[in-house]
């Protein structure tokens, strides 16, 4: 079998990933820096490369592209501690097979790795994305920028669901700008704004005369979006009669004005987005399954705030930044605790008209609790203190533990694992920079390192 390239400066994490293809009878050839990796790929054939974004000497990505260069069919496998939509969106044009986001799980590592070492994927075409407003390090995040990534390099429909105000237009708008279509329209028809009559003559367009005040011919947002991408919002809403007809231009690409006779043509590509459960809805009669099925041939999960409270201090960072203007501003710590503990129904959105309205009543450079909307303040659902939540939840875990038998050391090497991951997110899935903020022994945090990436690969009763 082929080697497989590893190019990777954290030595835990490279000894982890060589000590995987070994059992998996492949050697490794590990790399701690991008010019070493591409030195080693001028020499032999690999059956796959894995490489990290945040290298010593040159990004991940750049060497990605040289890679696609120099061995176009070699699958390269991104492993990154800095997940974000721009990372995901760049691997994927420039040709990645998969991407993950440390802390790793070992069982995914494995299975992804034998996947991509028996299949040669085409090379794809590369251009280098657009700066993007999504923001998020958590897992839910790093999931949806991976759909977001699949769907900029496709022309299939796409549908976007998720709760009001997580940011299902900006995710449209992303998709667009990094697609193959960037140069053409990007058109938004908001369906639940409009009646049904105006609704219909807004998306395909009217002739004169076809209802009163119809005094011209106009043209609707399909002809508007040639060439380009249609964002239908809120597409859970329009009438049956509607759905019949956009269901038509799904599968033919054809439409008739309202009052026309004439079969139009164009050539776009369909994005839309619900803020309901789109499969209950067609279970409940009120949306067609045919129309259903093709407009979710891809579709991504806007995740709702709460599911992702770790990701509040950075979206609140950006949008102090972008809105304070010349004035900087910074929360303090009894802000930044009320954000955390309300549970943002309205989700980013809301999280930005706070801060925005926060802005405007402060004068001085500290952000105060008092400053927030009262139902911010005074919220009777916020989240409990993460102190109380945390003991409450550790109690119940004991017990739990107990239960089973388990003994002290047993629980105590549990915790630790779980402390360890949580520590190794926050740090970037880097271990020296952890072990210098919380001031461990180098030495001592690898080998717990390695001991937790043992522990993760050994099978589950």
């Amino acid at each position: 079998m082929k080697p497989i390239l590893i190019i990777e400066d954290e030595h835990a994490v490279a000894s982890a990933l060589g000590a995987i293809c070994k059992r998996m009878g492949h050697e490794a050839q590990l790399c701690s820096s991008g010019r070493r990796g591409l030195d080693e790929l001028a020499r032999g054939e690999f059956a796959l490369a894995i490489l990290d974004i945040g290298l010593p000497d040159v990004s991940g990505l750049e060497v990605l592209k040289q890679i696609r260069e120099r061995a176009p069919a070699l699958p390269a496998l991104i492993i990154t501690a800095h997940g974000n939509l721009d990372n995901a969106v760049a691997a994927k044009k420039l040709g990645a097979a998969g991407y993950l986001v440390k802390p790793l799980d070992l069982h995914e590592v494995q299975e992804t790795i034998r996947q991509l070492a028996s299949t040669v994927p085409a090379p794809e075409e590369v251009k280098p994305p657009s700066p993007s407003l999504l923001i998020g390090a958590a897992p839910v995040m790093q999931r949806c920028f991976v759909e977001i990534a699949h769907a900029c390099t496709s022309d299939a429909p796409v549908l976007i669901a998720g709760p009001t105000g997580t940011g299902k237009t900006l995710a449209a708008r992303v998709i667009h700008t990094n697609s193959t279509r960037s140069d053409a329209p990007f058109v938004t028809l908001h369906c639940s704004a409009l009646p049904e009559h105006l609704l219909e003559s807004e998306l395909f367009g009217h002739e004169k005369g076809a209802f009163t005040g119809a005094l011209m011919s106009r043209e609707g947002h399909l002809e508007r979006a040639q060439g380009g991408t249609l964002f239908l919002d809120e597409v859970a809403d329009i009438t049956p009669a509607i759905q019949a007809k956009l269901l038509r231009f799904v599968e033919e690409h054809t439409f008739t004005r309202v009052g026309g006779r004439e079969d139009l043509r164009v050539d776009l590509r369909l994005i839309t987005a619900t803020n309901k459960d789109l499969r209950e809805e067609v279970r409940a009669g009120r949306f067609r399954e045919d129309l259903y099925y093709r407009l979710h041939v891809l579709e991504i999960g806007m995740p709702a705030l709460r599911e992702r409270p770790g990701d509040i201090a950075a979206l609140a960072g950006y949008f102090l930044g972008s809105l304070a203007g010349e004035r900087p501003r910074q929360l303090a710590p009894a802000s930044f605790d009320l954000l955390q503990r309300y549970p943002w129904p309205g989700n980013v959105r809301e999280l930005r008209n706070a801060l925005e309205h926060a802005l405007a009543v402060s004068n001085g450079g500290i952000i105060l609790p008092h400053h927030f909307p009262r139902e911010v303040r005074e919220a009777e659902g916020s989240l409990p203190v993460a102190t109380d939540a945390l003991n409450a939840l550790l109690g119940a875990w004991l017990d739990n533990q107990l239960a089973a038998g388990s003994t002290y050391r047993e629980i105590h090497d549990a915790l630790e694992s779980m402390a360890l991951q949580h520590l190794l997110t926050r740090f970037g899935g880097k271990p020296t920079v952890l072990a210098r903020e919380t001031k461990m022994n180098r030495v001592t945090l690898r080998k717990k390192v390695l001991r937790l990436a043992r522990d993760e690969d050994r099978p589950k009763d």
